[in-house]
């Protein structure tokens, strides 16, 4: 195959040996979430490029050097999704969402960024994600918390690590980003050409930088908390007190402040030492924003988690495997072969699993076909077969194998399989 058809750079092909493990993660938020009482939502993959830059902020890195843009054939300039909370934050806003109607989603689904591909960063991605939009509230931020806890604990990811930290409302910030402003202003030499621009720009950008100059710079900083306002501290106390009552092991980091410019308050990233340098398999925290094109302030919380991270960290646990199919039925002569496609239907409308072969077969060619998709069992139909009404149901795990009324088929499977439980 000619190599430049094949997928792009940093996207790749999932195929179905992989999708029992996607499977795995999507099934468990579909049915774990809704008992924080979320409900599933869909926004589309593009969305005007203000709902992001507005968002996300201009300064930063997604909006500056990662995003996928276009201009349609209307001459309207578009952005892939580089993330689900500003998109979904939109399509909130044109609802009844208020302080006293919060809505609560969640979304599961791919999104896309123009980094340099590495293990466990693509350029076409997938999150599940929540959003608890309306309120602010501590005991909403601990709650969304646990539940990333809750979800990543029922997929089997162990010897993960919780940071959390605060970014201060923008109200409380401004005694912490003056203090900045001082504590840089003589190193700017020493910082990188893009943290320059964000000391004039905005400087919280530098504490997320990933320089090594800069991030050697940056751990020199003492806790920036006792720079916030009051509220912002207090805030910030009653979450970790309400995360300890929740038994949820969590370590403040100081440094932690996220890549977006809308959050503010509780910060936080779920890490796992089996990733190597990209070691994050889940963050979030609690923002603030206004959509374009509204006046519209909307609070929330959440947290977005990678599918292909958190499957990375599956390894080494047991990962799902695909199901194998219950029964593989085989015609051993042309008369047989309607019939093996209406015994497939009867079984799939009892809840068996089942693939009818659609040429005649050997017997030989039969065991070795069911082996080959992993069934269960191989129902085989020929001449003799279909003069007496039957078929020879071989169990393909003991081997096994008796004459079976075409009529009984379904219930016998089902008593082998019960037996074999």
């Amino acid at each position: 195959m000619n190599s430049n058809y094949s997928a792009p750079p940093g996207m790749s092909d999932i195929m179905p040996a992989e999708m029992a493990s996607w499977h795995k993660i999507e099934d468990l938020a579909r049915s774990l979430f809704p008992l924080y009482g979320f409900s599933e939502a869909r926004t589309p993959l593009l969305e005007y490029l203000e709902v992001f830059s507005h968002g996300l902020g201009t300064e930063t890195d997604v909006v500056q050097k990662e995003m996928y843009k276009l201009v349609d054939r209307g001459g309207r300039t578009l952005a892939l999704r580089p993330e689900g909370t500003a998109g979904m934050i939109r399509a909130l806003s044109e609802t009844d969402i208020s302080p006293v109607n919060e809505k609560r989603v969640y979304y599961i689904g791919p999104m896309f960024r123009g980094e340099r591909p590495a293990a466990g960063r693509r350029r076409q991605f997938h999150q599940v994600g929540v959003e608890n939009a309306g309120r602010v509230h501590p005991e909403l931020d601990a709650e969304c918390i646990l539940m990333l806890m809750d979800f990543v604990s029922r997929a089997g990811i162990e010897g993960h690590s919780l940071l959390v930290n605060t970014r201060s409302n923008r109200e409380d910030r401004k005694p912490a980003e003056e203090f900045l402003k001082k504590h840089f202003a003589d190193k700017l030499p020493s910082l990188c050409e893009d943290c320059r621009a964000r000391f004039e720009k905005n400087i919280w950008r530098i504490l997320d930088c990933k320089n090594p100059e800069c991030a050697k710079l940056i751990s020199d900083l003492p806790d920036l908390i006792s720079y916030f306002g009051a509220p912002s501290r207090e805030y910030f106390e009653k979450v970790c007190i309400l995360l300890e009552k929740l038994k949820v092991p969590f370590k403040v980091d100081p440094r932690l402040v996220r890549g977006l410019d809308y959050y503010e308050h509780t910060v936080f990233e779920l890490t796992h030492p089996g990733l190597g340098g990209q070691n994050a398999i889940a963050g979030g925290g609690r923002y603030r924003l206004v959509p374009p094109g509204t006046n519209k302030e909307i609070p929330g919380i959440g947290f977005a988690a990678g599918l292909e991270r958190l499957i990375m960290s599956m390894k080494g646990e047991e990962l799902a495997k695909p199901a194998p199919i219950d029964a593989y039925i085989v015609p051993l002569c042309q008369d047989a072969v309607e019939k093996c496609l209406v015994i497939a239907d009867e079984l799939r409308k009892s809840g068996f699993g089942a693939v009818s072969e659609c040429e005649c077969k050997s017997m030989k060619s039969a065991l070795r076909g069911a082996n080959r998709i992993s069934a269960k069992f191989a129902v085989i139909l020929g001449e003799n077969e279909l003069a007496k009404s039957e078929v020879l149901c071989k169990n393909m795990s003991d081997g096994s194998q008796s004459g079976v009324s075409l009529v009984n088929i379904c219930q016998h499977i089902k008593e082998q399989l019960k037996g074999s439980a």
